[in-house]
C-alpha cells in the first residue's frame, strides 16, 4: 500500500520527501551584457547603413536612371533600353571608347619602365635616395598642374618639346592639335606621372626577394638574365597583378589631363576618353540618363576585365616552400 501511494503522490505529499523549491525565471543576461549588445548592434549597424546608403541605392538608382529620359533635375520618363540601343550606334561613344582602351597601351610601357627603373635604383649607385624621391615627386603634385604643364611643353609654337627636337634638327609637330599625336602625348604624361608609384612598389618587392635564391642560382652558373627571369620577375609576379589591375581602373576613368590639356575632345575627338563623353553628356548636354546608362557599360566592362586578370593570376599563382 505505501509503494502505490509513493507512485501516484507528487513528491511534496511523500513523507520524507524534500520539499520543492518554487520555479524561479532565469534571466536571459546582465544589464551589462545587454548594454554590450546594443553597442554591438549599434557598430554593426554603422557599416550596414553606410554600405545601404552610399553602395546599394546610388547603384539601384544608377540603374533605373539609366532606363530613363532624365535632364538631372525635372522628372524621369522612363524608355527602357532605348539609351543602350542608342548607345552601340553612337560615333562619338565608340570613338570614346576606343580611345580610353587606346590609353591602356601605356599600361605594359609603365610598367616594364617601373620594373627597370627599380633594378637600377636598387643597386648601390650615388645618391640613389635623391633619385628616388625625384622620381616620386610627380606622384604627389596635383594632376591638375601637371596638365597646364605638359599642356605649354606640348605647344607646337614655343613648347619645350619641340625646342628640345629642333636641337637635334627634328620639326615637332603641334602635339595636341594633331590626331596621330594626341594620344601618344597623353600616354607619355601619363606614364610619367604613375612611373614613381610603380617603382616604388617594384623596389620594395625586389629588396623582398630572398638573397639565397639568388646565391644559389648564382652557385649553379645562372647569369644575371636568367636569375632576373627565373627568380625576380616570378617573385614581383604580386606587384605586376595589383598594378596592372589598378592601372586599367585608373585608365578607364582619365579626365583631368583631357579635360585640361584638350577641352574640346581633341582634333576630330581623338583625345576624347569614355568618361570625358559621359561627363559631356550628362553634364554640359543634360542628358542624365543617357550618361548614366554609358557609366553603367563602362562599369560592367571593367568588373570583366578585372575577373579575367583574377583568373589568369590564380591560373599562374605559385608559392615557395
Amino acid at each position: 500500500m505505501s509503494q502505490s501511494a509513493s507512485l501516484t503522490t507528487p513528491p511534496e505529499t511523500v513523507p520524507g520527501a524534500p520539499p520543492r523549491k518554487p520555479a524561479v525565471r532565469r534571466r536571459t543576461g546582465s544589464r551589462l551584457h545587454r548594454v554590450e549588445q546594443r553597442w554591438a548592434l549599434a557598430f554593426v549597424a554603422a557599416p550596414v547603413i553606410g554600405f545601404l546608403v552610399f553602395t546599394v541605392y546610388p547603384i539601384g538608382f544608377s540603374v533605373y536612371a539609366s532606363l530613363t529620359s532624365w535632364n538631372g533635375l525635372g522628372p524621369m520618363t522612363f524608355i527602357g533600353l532605348d539609351n543602350f540601343v542608342n548607345m552601340w550606334g553612337d560615333e562619338y561613344f565608340r570613338t570614346s571608347l576606343y580611345n580610353t582602351f587606346f590609353y591602356m597601351i601605356g599600361i605594359p610601357i609603365g610598367l616594364a619602365l617601373a620594373l627597370g627603373l627599380a633594378i637600377a635604383l636598387n643597386r648601390k649607385i650615388p645618391g640613389r635616395t635623391a633619385l628616388r624621391t625625384i622620381y616620386y615627386i610627380p606622384v604627389i603634385s596635383s594632376l591638375a598642374a601637371i596638365a597646364i604643364l605638359w599642356q605649354w611643353a606640348y605647344n607646337g609654337d614655343f613648347g619645350l618639346v619641340n625646342q628640345v627636337l629642333g636641337m637635334v634638327g627634328i620639326d615637332g609637330p603641334n602635339w595636341l592639335m594633331n590626331t596621330s599625336t594626341v594620344k601618344p602625348a597623353i600616354i607619355i604624361l601619363a606614364i610619367w606621372k604613375g612611373l614613381g608609384y610603380s617603382m616604388l612598389l617594384y623596389l620594395a618587392a625586389i629588396q623582398s626577394v630572398p638573397a639565397s635564391l639568388l646565391e644559389a642560382a648564382a652557385l649553379d652558373g645562372a647569369n644575371a638574365w636568367q636569375r632576373f627571369r627565373s627568380i625576380t620577375l616570378p617573385m614581383v609576379a604580386p606587384v605586376t597583378f595589383f598594378l596592372v589591375v589598378t592601372n586599367i581602373i585608373a585608365g578607364s576613368q582619365i579626365f583631368t589631363e583631357i579635360n585640361i590639356m584638350t577641352p574640346t575632345g581633341g582634333p576630330e575627338y581623338a583625345s576624347a576618353s569614355i568618361v570625358f563623353y559621359i561627363w559631356q553628356k550628362a553634364f554640359k548636354y543634360q542628358q542624365m540618363g543617357y550618361g548614366t546608362a554609358m557609366a553603367l557599360v563602362l562599369g560592367m566592362l571593367v568588373f570583366v576585365i578585372t575577373l579575367i586578370q583574377f583568373r589568369l593570376n590564380r591560373r599562374n599563382s605559385f608559392s615557395i616552400d
